[in-house]
Order: C-alpha cells, then structure tokens, then sequence
C-alpha cells in the first residue's frame, strides 16, 4: 500500500510540468484576468526543497537598503509585533502533522514537510529589544512559552493578547516587563484536531480601542469534510477586550492570515489565501477591506461571483452576495504577511501602502511567491498601480527555498522586519547610511 502511496506521490510531483506554458500569470491586480478552471486527475505538487541560508547570503531589497540579520537562531519565527515601547515580539510556532492515516494525510504530510513547514519547538514568544535605537538588538528573551500554536499577537491597556489556534490568551503586562505570565482565556476558537486545516490566528486592535477581531481560517480546501465542520471557520470574528459579546464580523474568507488596520483610513484590511486545485493561476490570493457583515466567497465562490462546480450542494443566495476583493495577489502565492507602514525612515513612496510576505507556492507548476513584495495605495485608501517587489532572493537560482517570509512589521526606527520561518530569521531592511 505504502509503494502505491509513494508512487501517487511522485506522480503528483510530475504534474508540476503539465501547467500550459501559453497561459500568464495575470493574477495580480484590480480586475486580474482569471482563466478557466482546471480538473485534473492529479493535482499540481511543486514545492522548493528548504536548503536555508549561508552564513554570508541573504535576501535582496531595492537599491538604497542595507538588509541585516536582526535576530537568528529562533525557532520557525512567523509573526513579528512591534510593542508602544519599541519592543519587538517574534513569535514561534509551525504546523502540526496531519494524524490521519490515510493516502491524503500522508501526502499532506510530505508536502508540509518538504517545504519547512513540519519544525521541531516553537510554541514561544521571543522578546528582542534594541535599547539605543541603532538597529542591532541589545537584549532578547523568552516573552511567553507553554502556547499552543500562537501567531498573533496585540497590545491593548495592560494586557498581551496571544491568539492560539484554539483560543485568544489574555495576560497581564507593564510595559518594558521581559516576560509575561498568568495567562487566561477569554475566547474559544474553532478548532478540531488531528489536522486543524489553517491554523494560523490572527489579532487586529480597532482604532477606537474598543474591540478587537481575531481571523480564523478554514479547516479545509473547499470544505471538503462539509459545513458542519467549517462553523465558525473562513472567518474575521469581533470582540470585547474581556472576550464577551463576540460575533462572525465577516464571512466567507478561506483563510485571512494577514489582519491589519490602514492607519490612514481606519478600515480593517485582510490579505487572504485563496483555494487550489483549480490550475495554475486560479484563485487569486488577494487584500481586501473588510466590510462589516460581508461574504466574499468561500467556499461557493471565488473573486466575488465566480462559482466553485465542485462545492456542491451550491448556495445560489449567498453567492449573490459575495463581494469582490480589492486586489489580487497573485494565485497561488500563500501572501500571508500583512502590514501597513507607519515610520518615517522608508522613502516617501512607501509611507501609503502595505506590505505583503507571500510564503511560496505549492499548487503551481511553476514557483511564485517566495518574497515580500509592495502594494502602492491611492488617495481614496484603496491599492493603486502595479504590486511591486521589496525583498527578493529567498530563492536561489536552482528553484531551492533559502527562506519563506511570513509575517512583515517594523521596528522603532521605521525598519521593516520580516520573520523568515525557513531561515529561522528575523531580517531587518533599513535605508541605507549615506
């Protein structure tokens, strides 16, 4: 059984030249232009081998940045938080295996593997502190540990709020404290186990400091195990700082990984995993504003309207009401990073506009993603020209993974900083000293 599982695996794994090379990639975008699905027997598997870093290489930025190793040596860092003090929180966590026993676990499992994504410890969160401001940290500690698979993370009052895979964590925190403990649940999430599907939460404090929203991902592709086990899931949920009165903000988001207020706008703005298994360039990641009480798809359909065949039964009704995203990402791109820019230091180009980590692709014949790239914005707060490469080279020219961006934030000084979940890194871009 086991050699045929292998055998459907490499299989698999041939299907990433079977993409069609007269098609482009015109995922990106106001009105990307979206092809035909495709339905193949095998699915497209095409992830780059994790080699990590040399000790003297690293990522590639725009002429006039200086990239630099802020922290390293961390355990697969995936969210980077900056504290109204200057301290920088990492956070360190990964997936779990798939505990099924069946063909589709295990193929899950080697891919998750394959491309980093199975690491050892995590669990923590690390504080790094650069006391006189010159970009080099001076002190770094564990902040929390004992958590179960945190990314995000959000300072508000007194208290640290961790959000786990299953659960918002409440702890209390004077600022400049080095460690945090004590720490209660205030909010339960959706969750099941074995494999949890898109685990990753993530935290966003309103504007107005009264409530918070917290993302909460699907627990499959297209709900392949049914709705009853999606309740709750592809969804941005709202809720009081003591955890009372939370409700479903906005709905059918298959996985909005990145979660972030535009400080220039005050609107709440989501970057979102798309699903696979529709060719190369279908569906579009994308960014969106998130319009309270909003249904933009999953899993019925897909870039507003377009309806997904293979979710069956349909829901003609609420695909009528599925909003269109504001900019497509790219297919395939797993941009999961989010981050509106805040600082003085970056040119003013920079100063309206978002920063999205894009992962890297598995589902495509060929490899996109893999770096960080630009997202200009208008006057009217809403993305505007071309999306635009910031930080390049996480991989190499023979198609390996150095690295994978995960979360973008910055630091005290208007850096931007990137956790790097492959390299184990936490890079630093800064202008360059003249």
């Amino acid at each position: 059984m086991r050699a045929l599982v292998t055998a459907c695996f490499a299989l698999a794994l041939c299907a990433c030249g079977r993409g069609d090379p007269a098609s482009s990639n015109q995922s990106y975008g106001p009105n990307p232009q979206l092809p035909r699905p495709q339905h193949n027997l095998i699915p497209t598997i095409h992830t780059a081998p994790v080699i990590g870093w040399s000790p003297r290489n690293g990522p590639r930025a725009p002429a006039g940045f200086t990239v630099t190793r802020y922290a390293e040596g961390l355990q697969h860092p995936r969210f980077v938080y900056l504290l109204a003090n200057g301290d920088v929180l990492v956070v360190q966590s990964s997936t779990k295996a798939s505990t099924g026993s069946g063909v589709v676990d295990w193929v899950q499992n080697e891919i998750q593997r394959g491309a980093g994504a199975l690491a050892e410890g995590g669990n923590i969160i690390t504080l790094l502190r650069d006391a006189n401001h010159d970009g080099v940290v001076d002190y770094r500690g564990t902040f929390a540990s004992g958590l179960n698979q945190p990314f995000g993370v959000a300072e508000l009052g007194n208290f640290i709020y961790v959000a786990n895979t299953d659960g918002v964590m409440r702890f209390p925190y004077q600022s400049g404290a080095t460690r945090i403990s004590g720490g209660q649940l205030i909010l339960s999430l959706p969750h099941r186990g074995g494999d949890n599907g898109h685990w990753t939460r993530t935290l966003a404090v309103a504007p107005d400091h009264q409530t918070l929203f917290v993302s909460v991902g699907s627990a499959s592709n297209i709900a392949d195990y049914g709705m009853k086990d999606e309740r709750g899931r592809a969804a941005i949920w709202q809720f009081n700082p003591d955890g009372s009165h939370a409700h479903i903000y906005a709905a059918g988001i298959r996985n909005g990984a990145g979660l972030e207020f535009d400080p220039r706008s005050n609107q709440l703005w989501t970057s979102v995993n798309e699903r696979d298994m529709l060719g190369d360039n279908l569906a579009p990641d994308y960014m969106t504003h998130v319009v309270a009480g909003g249904f933009y798809g999953w899993p019925y359909s897909y870039w507003g309207k377009h309806v997904d065949g293979r979710v069956q039964p349909q829901n003609p009704a609420l695909v009528a009401s599925a909003l269109t995203p504001d900019f497509a990402l790219g297919a395939h791109t797993a941009s999961l990073g989010l981050h509106f820019y805040r600082g003085a230091a970056l040119p003013e180009h920079y100063r309206n506009g978002a920063f999205i980590g894009q992962h890297g692709s598995w589902n495509r014949s060929q490899l996109v993603g893999y770096k960080v790239v630009f997202v200009p914005f208008g006057a009217d707060h809403r993305p505007t020209g071309a999306i635009e490469d910031f930080l390049t080279g996480f991989l190499n020219d023979q198609g390996q993974a150095q690295g994978r961006p995960v979360g973008v934030s910055e630091d005290q000084t208007g850096a931007i900083l990137v956790a790097d979940d492959v390299g184990n890194i936490v890079w630093r871009v800064a202008p360059s000293m003249r």
